[in-house]
């Protein structure tokens, strides 16, 4: 489905087909170490589900880019077993299909050089935000530096989610969000990290500097066993 004029939604990812470039976002390898280290007793399944998610995707597309939109790994200021083995190992998983890997720093990228250190390769590269053509990439915990000649900005960030009610049940899906900022057109994009759906935006604060004003117009596309066009978020009924 597209979600805007050349760019598709792919189960959790956006594909631009003119310039061959994936778009994926805030896979926070290593989230369930984490937790684990916080005494919640919950198996480590995240990383085998993210591999086979992403390969689902990658029968779809032939990408010559792909873009992680911010968030790869979990940890802020260090880097965990799990972060060492699993970012490596998703690296090299996404370098067998395409030529060019692009890791836009989000908040929880702090600490990406040692890893990258390990993968000294021409075919990746860290940006802070990475414009193509008429589009811009970035994480959406800030505001991007230049917009000049920009259309579409696309951003992870904020793990969109949207509880859908039928009778007394609620279930939460990730989510793509439509809108528009500044007079260009925004795309948000769900997470990644298969442990959580993520954050409700219908109902909870939302940390972007993106979405700090009402995104009831905001157009909602759920991704379930595929993608549903909801409309307007404020047109979605509360439980």
């Amino acid at each position: 489905m597209d979600i805007l004029a050349g760019i598709r939604i792919i189960d959790l990812a956006l594909y631009i087909s003119k310039h061959k470039t994936l778009v994926i976002s805030d896979l926070h390898i290593g989230f369930e170490e984490a937790l684990n280290k916080e005494g919640f007793l919950i198996p480590r399944f995240h990383f085998k589900d993210l591999v086979l998610r992403l390969e689902n995707i990658l029968k779809q597309v032939n990408p010559e880019t792909i873009v992680i939109a911010g968030d790869l790994k979990h940890e802020f200021g260090k880097i965990s077993e799990t972060e060492w083995k699993n970012t490596l190992k998703i690296i090299d998983f996404l370098s067998r299909h395409c030529s060019q890997i692009v890791l836009v720093r989000g908040n929880h990228d702090r600490i990406l050089e040692p890893i990258l250190e390990k993968r000294k390769s021409s075919k990746i590269m860290i940006a802070d935000q990475l414009v193509i053509g008429d589009i811009v990439i970035a994480h959406g915990n800030k505001l991007v530096k230049e917009t000049k000649g920009i259309k579409t900005i696309i951003i992870g960030h904020e793990h969109p989610a949207v509880g859908i009610s039928e009778m007394a049940r609620t279930e939460t899906f990730k989510c793509f969000l439509k809108g528009k900022f500044e007079g260009k057109n925004l795309v948000v994009m769900p997470s990644m990290n298969l442990v959580t759906e993520g954050t409700d935006v219908s109902k909870e604060k939302l940390m972007s500097p993106y979405l700090k004003k009402r995104i009831g117009n905001f157009e909602c596309y759920v991704v379930a066993d595929k993608v549903y066009y909801f409309g307007k978020l404020k047109d979605i009924p509360e439980e």
